[in-house]
C-alpha cells in the first residue's frame, strides 16, 4: 500500500492529515475529496494544507477517490463515514476511521465492511492517549472501588460530539477495570444541575468544556477522602492524530480483515 485517499481534504484533521503525507516517504496522498459546494474543490489538496504541492486536486466523489486509493483515512461526520465503509469493502482497501459520534448504523456497516477490509477505527489516533486508556484502567484496579471517577475533556468551540468519543472510551475503560460496580450503561453521568442526592460511588461522570481553540484535553481523577490523584493528556496541535492514523493505516495494510481499533495497532491488548 502507497497510496492514501484522504475525504474531508479541506477540514481541520483533513489539512493535518494532508500535511503528514507530503513528509511521509513510504505514503502518498492519490486523492482528496470534500462536500460538494465546498470552497477547496478544485484547489491543490497540498496547497490547502499549507503543505508543499501535491498534484492532486480536491474533488467531491467519494467512490473516484476510493478507486484511486490503497487506503483510505477518515475524519469526516457520520453520514460521510456510511458512504465510505462499503466503498472501501468492495475493493477490500485498508479504512481508518477517527469519525467521531458515529451511532448503531454506522458501526454496523463498519463491522460488515470489516468482513472484506481491514478497518481501524477508533475515537482518538493519538498513540499517547491510547497509552492513556491502559494507564487509567490499571490506577482504577490498584487504587479500588473507594475512588470516585471523573472525566473532565475540552475541545475546540467547532466540535459537534459531546462528550467526545475519546472521553466515553476512557469511561468505557474505567468501568471494564471496575465492572464490580456495574456497566458503564448504568454509571455514566454527563452532567448535574440542582438539588441533588449524594454522588453514588459507582458513578462516572463525564464533564465536556467547549471554547476556543483546544485541540484536546483530557483528564481522569480519582477522588476519595484526604487525596485526589489526576493522569491527564493534552494534544497541542492535531499533527499527533495524524501520525497515529498513518501508523494505524500502515498497519492495517498488513492485517487479514476485521474490525480493529488503536489498542490493537499499538499492542496493547
Amino acid at each position: 500500500m502507497k497510496r492514501v485517499g484522504i475525504p474531508g481534504a479541506a477540514g481541520r484533521m483533513g489539512r493535518a492529515l494532508v500535511a503528514e503525507l507530503a513528509s511521509a516517504e513510504d505514503l502518498e496522498l492519490s486523492a482528496a475529496a470534500e462536500a460538494p459546494g465546498s470552497a477547496a474543490l478544485g484547489q491543490d489538496a497540498g496547497l490547502v494544507a499549507g503543505a508543499r504541492p501535491l498534484g492532486v486536486p480536491i474533488g467531491a466523489d467519494l467512490r473516484a477517490l476510493v478507486l484511486q486509493a490503497e487506503g483510505v483515512i477518515d475524519f469526516t461526520a457520520p453520514k460521510v463515514t456510511a458512504q465510505l465503509a462499503p466503498l472501501c469493502a468492495e475493493r477490500g482497501l485498508p479504512l481508518v476511521v477517527g469519525t467521531t459520534g458515529l451511532g448503531s448504523d454506522e458501526r454496523a456497516l463498519l463491522a460488515h465492511a470489516a468482513e472484506r477490509s481491514a478497518v481501524v477505527c477508533a475515537p482518538n489516533m493519538s498513540v499517547g492517549v491510547n497509552v492513556l486508556l491502559r494507564l487509567v484502567a490499571d490506577a482504577a484496579r490498584l487504587l479500588g472501588p473507594e475512588y470516585d471517577l471523573e472525566i473532565v475533556e475540552a475541545h475546540h468551540r467547532h466540535k459537534k460530539d459531546a462528550p467526545s468519543g475519546t472521553a466515553l472510551r476512557l469511561a468505557e475503560a474505567l468501568a471494564q477495570a471496575t465492572c464490580e460496580l456495574g456497566p458503564l450503561s448504568t454509571r455514566l453521568c454527563t452532567g448535574r444541575q440542582g438539588d441533588l442526592p449524594e454522588r453514588p460511588s459507582h458513578q462516572i461522570g463525564v464533564l465536556a468544556l467547549r471554547g476556543g481553540d483546544v485541540v484536546g484535553d483530557h483528564t481522569v481523577y480519582y477522588c476519595t477522602e484526604g487525596e485526589r490523584v489526576e493522569i491527564t493528556h493534552r494534544a497541542s496541535n492535531r499533527r499527533t492524530f495524524a501520525r497515529g492514523a498513518l501508523r494505524a493505516l500502515r498497519w492495517a495494510a498488513k492485517h487479514p480483515p476485521g474490525l480493529y481499533d488503536m489498542q490493537d495497532v499499538l499492542g496493547l491488548k
